[in-house]
């Protein structure tokens, strides 16, 4: 038995020697070693499907701390993947709490103007935008898992929604059903949320690029800030459509009859306050030493300058009673907390399908820009943010949030910077937010009345203008044209167009520029760097020099479909080229040609197929396809479908060098 059992090892072996031979000949004396390139042991296909669904959905391994835990640490783990306060929470203390006080307190100051702002964008009444800021930033605090990111309504989200709502239903004639419909889309947005992080779906909102976003958010602060012309200017009649060339009309048909000079003083005079609070905060990021120091004491100075905005403007109006001049004011924000909005969501009828398509729209926006903040503050302060985890928090809070009379929320980056720099140390500083919302919405409600909707203006301009990063704009044009055509054609469709429209550019030129990646992969021809058996890309390094006979194509992709016709006519539109040279320098002719494949890291029977008509071409042209260093999955294929017997197995090597050198070999013994 023995004997048989070593046999059968014996016939293993030789038949993986076998396959993994692709390189060599018979080694004889004085020839150069040529090394085989290995091929991977054949995998169990539900093993391989198995690896390749965890590496796609759970390649964070979210199980890992449940391994070789008793139940009742598993039970407890689950409950704190859920629940993460409750793993935080074991180490809260009062040197936390009051680092998240002031960083709450400081937020709330912000938030509160900026929220009565953000429902009128969102063609909402002043509360709803205040109710945003109670329900969903408590049960974020439960469930998130960021501890810098402040939760509530945001300018792009609130714009992006009244567009889409006012494009079904007119919320001056029908206010009711236009605020029902604005719960059925926060509703949806929560649901799609919810879903794309239980389904550890995460890795689509990557396919929206860093550029489309960039451009995207510029152009829409552009819009927003355009939006205000009308608060600012004191205008009663204003265009409904969001392009700029509609509102600077609206805004200079206006001019003689329509814009009130006491609106435009209190908006001008509160917007310079406001920039000028600004500028101190964000001087702190370009000064040093001490200076630096003193002013990273005036974070509080930017965010509580829109509170005293309002404070200062209401008490203006009062004593004055400007309103009676022209000068718009708030008048009546509801007082008391959040009316539950469950029997308001449209579940059935017409609505349901525009509620649906709406709040995926809004759901996917909002989660993109509260999954980039979240990094960034994540980043700087050098800890690991769960984005499933994120997604299914988020999720939630909108779906308890639409029950609750809010509409969509989520980070907000001006608030979580100012939480960031306040010394915010969990998600405790959003719970104290809440709690001041809270108070504001149960007694201070109607000392808002006489609040001049300029100032409300002023406070989102100044909120809106840092979304215009031109810096990004300069460095993305430096490092990729197409990435900032990408760029340039959301702003431009967000200004010019409309807000959908911008982002359908955004998205659309995403997603063409993976095509485009895709189909149309980059090659390169290699020559060897001189006193070195080094092969690179000869326009990268000129001084690399080509061997005669032989040319060496490198392949930068995957080998599929979509792009395997493609790049087997480029190499051969290259060796077309390269034979003209050669004949018009009366040089020997072609007789190798070399394909590096080391980029190539999966190949499909589309490609396999183009491998073979390469084959065949080149054979009539009496010119030998040679393969260099295919990856385990590239080797593996070539001989399952027998392409390495088509080619030759000594026509196979690990290396370039390895295979130049074989070539030269056979160019010598065949002169």
């Amino acid at each position: 038995m023995a004997s048989i059992h070593s046999s059968n090892e014996d016939i293993e072996a030789k038949e993986l020697d076998t396959r993994s031979v692709s390189s060599s000949r018979n080694h004889s004396q004085g020839a150069p070693y040529i090394h085989k390139v290995g091929v991977p042991p054949k995998q169990n296909l539900f093993k391989e499907f198995s690896n390749t669904v965890k590496e796609t959905f759970f390649s964070d391994d979210p199980l890992r701390p449940f391994k070789h835990q008793p139940k009742s640490r598993k039970l407890i783990l689950g409950v704190q993947a859920i629940f993460p306060i409750f793993e935080w929470g074991r180490g809260y203390n009062l040197l936390k709490f009051r680092g998240d006080l002031i960083a709450g307190l400081t937020i709330a100051s912000l938030c509160i103007p900026q929220d009565i702002g953000y429902a009128k964008l969102a063609n909402l009444a002043p509360q709803y935008g205040l109710y945003s800021s109670f329900v969903p930033p408590l049960i974020y605090a439960i469930m998130g898992s960021s501890r810098d990111i402040a939760i509530g309504p945001v300018a792009v989200v609130s714009l992006l929604l009244g567009t889409l709502l006012q494009n079904e239903i007119d919320p001056v004639k029908n206010p009711d059903d236009y605020r029902r419909l604005a719960f059925t889309a926060t509703f949806f947005a929560g649901i799609t949320q919810a879903t794309l992080g239980i389904l550890r779906m995460g890795f689509l909102i990557d396919f929206l690029s860093h550029a489309a976003i960039v451009g995207f958010m510029g152009g829409a602060a552009i819009t927003i800030a355009l939006q205000q012309l009308k608060g600012f200017l004191g205008i009663q009649k204003f265009t409904k459509k969001t392009d700029i060339v509609s509102v600077m009309q609206s805004v200079f048909h206006s001019a003689h009859h329509g814009w009130n000079w006491q609106t435009i003083v209190i908006g001008v005079s509160f917007l310079s306050f406001l920039l000028l609070a600004k500028y101190i905060f964000l001087s702190d990021f370009t000064c040093s030493g001490e200076q630096g120091k003193k002013k990273k004491n005036l974070f509080w100075v930017p965010a509580i300058a829109p509170l005293i905005s309002v404070i200062l403007s209401t008490f203006f109006v009062y004593i004055t009673h400007a309103e009676k001049d022209g000068v718009a004011i708030v008048r009546h924000i509801e007082k008391g907390i959040n009316p539950p909005s469950v029997n308001e969501i449209f579940f059935t009828g017409d609505y349901l399908a525009k509620g649906f398509k709406i709040g995926v729209v809004a759901g996917m926006v909002a989660l993109t820009e509260a999954i980039a903040i979240g990094r960034t503050f994540a980043s700087m302060k050098d800890y690991q943010l769960d984005g499933n985890k994120e997604m299914v928090a988020l999720g939630t809070m909108n779906i308890v949030g639409s029950m609750t009379s809010c509409y969509v929320a989520t980070g907000s980056f001006s608030r979580s910077a100012v939480n960031y720099y306040a010394g915010c140390e969990t998600a405790v500083s959003n719970i104290v937010m809440s709690v001041v919302v809270f108070l504001t919405l149960q007694f201070i409600t109607p000392l808002f009345k006489y609040t001049p909707n300029a100032i409300l203006a002023a406070i989102i301009i100044s909120a809106v203008i840092n979304l215009v990063d031109f810096q990004a704009a300069i460095l993305i044009w430096k490092i990729d044209k197409f990435d900032f055509v990408a760029c340039m054609g959301a702003f431009f469709g967000v200004i010019f167009a409309s807000v959908e429209i911008g982002l359908l550019i955004a998205v659309s030129i995403s997603f063409a520029k993976i095509l485009l990646q895709v189909t149309r992969p980059r090659t390169a021809i290699l020559g060897k760097i001189p006193r070195t058996n080094v092969y690179r890309n000869i326009q990268q390094y000129p001084e690399a020099t080509k061997v005669p006979g032989v040319m060496i194509v490198r392949i930068d992709s995957a080998v599929y479909f979509s792009n395997s016709n493609y790049i087997k006519e480029r190499i051969l539109r290259w060796l077309v080229d390269e034979e003209e040279q050669l004949k018009e320098a009366y040089l020997p002719s072609i007789q190798f040609l070399i394909v590096e494949m080391s980029p190539v890291t999966d190949i499909d029977t589309s490609g396999i197929h183009a491998l073979e008509e390469l084959h065949r071409g080149l054979q009539k042209r009496d010119i030998q396809l040679v393969l260099a260093n295919p990856g385990p999955v590239v080797i593996d294929k070539i001989h399952a479908s027998h392409v390495a017997t088509l080619i030759g197995e000594d026509r196979i090597f690990l290396t370039v060098a390895d295979a130049v050198s074989s070539c030269s070999l056979k160019l010598v013994e065949e002169a």
